[in-house]
């Protein structure tokens, strides 16, 4: 990807805050790990609720998106200890594999659940060379907008502190490095290093010349993998595809961070109104 097809890459731009996020990578039975970032399959579940789709249907419309997060604030990992069935009468417990009953000391079911606990990142989902359209990426907006089906940041219990959609814009990419960070920075502190992580190479995302990056070289290998581009949500079928994981870190200038609460969503609502494109009016949160 050459640097002038990031910065004209349309998609759309989200935020994902809230008290609790929980990005399930490896999870197994009763122990529910989270990524440290949302991941492909729990942003796409998302967007999939938004349009009503049943866990069945197909998805390569969704998956032809590409997935770029920056870190605005990477949150504190934070693990809650989940009981189920204790204390009830046995036909009341846990079903087990056989479709019995728990009972006795085993009707008490134990589970580890981890969260990200004050996280907030901001999102870019961009149509691939032959992925969705521009009206298709109207459609996604307008559904995050009112959608079909209530969304969470991964889990049931971690919803949304406010508007997920910022924008539908003509240059992703480009106002992805340019929105405002919600973060706290200290005056006098100088930059601060933010973490860009990619579905696909960042060697060519469009950071301005004057600001401090890790090498360009570094940023167009993968610096790991991860199973979450999902293939299907079906309940008995549920199927993910192992992809590259691309990382770039971004030295942003003191003044790109906004702080928390009131002063950010202002800086927000003021960025977003003075980069406003045509195709983007009326997507302010």
């Amino acid at each position: 990807m050459t640097s002038s097809e990031a910065e004209d890459r349309p998609g759309l731009l989200l935020r994902l805050a809230g008290p609790l996020q929980s990005w399930g990578e490896k999870s197994h039975f009763t122990e529910r790990d989270t990524a440290r970032f949302p991941t492909r399959s729990g942003v796409i579940g998302m967007l999939a609720a938004a349009l009503g789709r049943k866990r069945g249907e197909p998805l390569d419309d969704l998956t032809a998106l590409s997935l770029t997060v920056r870190e605005d604030r990477p949150g504190v990992m934070t693990t809650d200890l989940h009981t189920v069935g204790g204390g009830l009468p046995n036909r009341d417990t846990v079903t087990t594999a056989e479709g019995k009953k728990r009972g006795g000391a085993t009707a008490t079911l134990l589970s580890h659940r981890d969260y990200l606990a004050d996280a907030a990142f901001t999102v870019a989902l961009t149509s691939t060379l032959g992925g969705p359209d521009a009206e298709a990426l109207d459609r996604y907006a307008e559904a995050l907008r009112e959608p079909r089906w209530p969304f969470y940041l991964g889990r049931r219990s971690c919803p949304p502190e406010g508007p997920v959609l910022l924008a539908r814009s003509d240059r992703a990419l480009e106002e992805l490095v340019g929105l405002p960070v919600s973060a706290e920075r200290a005056k006098g502190a100088g930059p601060s290093h933010l973490v860009f992580l990619s579905d696909e190479p960042l060697d060519a995302l469009p950071v301005p010349e004057e600001w401090e990056s890790s090498p360009a070289d570094e940023s167009a290998r993968p610096t790991s993998t991860i199973n979450d581009d999902p293939r299907s949500f079906h309940p008995k079928r549920r199927t993910y595809r192992v992809r590259p994981l691309y990382r770039r870190t971004v030295a942003v200038p003191e003044e790109r961070f906004a702080g928390l609460g009131a002063p950010y969503l202002a800086a927000l609502e003021k960025h977003l109104a003075e980069h406003r494109v045509p195709s983007e009016e009326g997507m302010t949160p």
